[in-house]
């Protein structure tokens, strides 16, 4: 194992939802002696295990994981403060002769570390954000995004009404610096990723792919996670917060407060996880810096042959 171990670098493995980045992972830090940091936007939370699919002890097999169990549901979690304490983390690992492997699916999370994206001064401030929910709770999310699209076209192109948290953060940048959020971001795209950094973006055949999404989701179902968000509601969690409206948990409080069924809880949870992985698959895509594996083809010792090939990542 030691000719093996390459402290000099920073593996990061991504792809969508379910196709095995967890366990990919785990694998490869066994082969570096490495530790893995989790860029994932709910793992940061405790109480969050099941719907998150959080590794459980026995599935790190005594590697050791950061990021995870960190926040309270309730605490507030972004790209920049990920980036902060993803960084320290890193250097820790380093500092320690191991291998740090960044594993997740949040490319958003991912590129504010892989190419060090320069944040405004700090997060807006909470009456600024609650000023924008306010409007979304009164007036509906088209009517948010609309106020987005007067003020930044591009942003509110390129962000789903849906996703109310980008929307108001897009607004609150704006009202903040007075710059489109689209033009920060145009600007920071061509930042170049660090030179010790190897990306690899796992996939697999899309119906393989559907395949393991729904079995996922009855599995989790089978493992309690109605319990589990109904734990998050006892401890007094509130259904609006961020973290409660993640993947899984939001289908689920409404099943709860019985306005579905099971049934139809679960096929919820089906589509939009699907919709989603369309929508990681999308973003990576456009990741310039990555290598992408089938994971049906996948040895880790190929992995660690190519990342210290320089010439794939010119």
């Amino acid at each position: 194992m030691g000719q093996e171990i390459q402290t000099d670098i920073t593996y990061y493995i991504t792809g969508p939802t379910a196709c095995g980045k967890t366990g990919t992972a785990i694998e490869l830090a066994k082969l570096t002696d490495g530790e893995v940091v989790s860029a994932d936007s709910a793992q940061i939370y405790k109480y969050m295990d099941i719907g998150t699919a959080k590794p459980t002890f026995e599935e790190t097999q005594g590697i050791r994981h950061h990021l995870i169990d960190v926040l309270e549901p309730d605490e507030e979690y972004s790209a920049a403060i990920f980036q902060k304490i993803a960084r320290a983390a890193i250097d820790d690992i380093k500092s320690r002769g191991k291998t740090p492997i960044v594993a997740g699916g949040s490319g958003f999370y991912l590129n504010a570390l892989l190419y060090d994206v320069a944040f405004a001064s700090g997060e807006p401030d909470k009456a600024a954000r609650e000023k924008y929910m306010q409007i979304a709770l009164d007036y509906g999310k088209m009517y948010l995004h609309g106020l987005l699209r007067q003020r930044d076209p591009e942003s509110a192109a390129a962000i789903h009404p849906n996703n109310v948290k980008r929307v108001i953060r897009a607004l609150t940048f704006f009202d903040e610096t007075g710059i489109k959020l689209s033009s920060h971001n145009a600007e920071e795209s061509k930042r170049q990723a660090a030179n010790d950094a190897r990306l690899f973006i796992l996939n697999m055949s899309r119906p393989m792919l559907y395949d393991r999404i729904n079995q996922r989701v009855d599995s989790m179902f089978d493992r309690g996670l109605a319990t589990e968000v109904e734990c998050l509601i006892g401890r007094g969690y509130d259904e609006r917060l961020t973290s409660m409206q993640a993947l899984g948990y939001k289908e689920t409080v409404d099943y709860l407060k019985n306005r579905c069924t099971l049934d139809e809880t679960k096929d919820r949870i089906k589509r939009a996880t699907r919709h989603f992985a369309k929508r990681q698959l999308t973003w990576f895509r456009r990741e310039r810096a990555g290598v992408w594996i089938n994971i049906d083809d996948l040895q880790l010792t190929d992995l660690i042959g190519m990342a210290k090939t320089s010439n794939i990542w010119k």
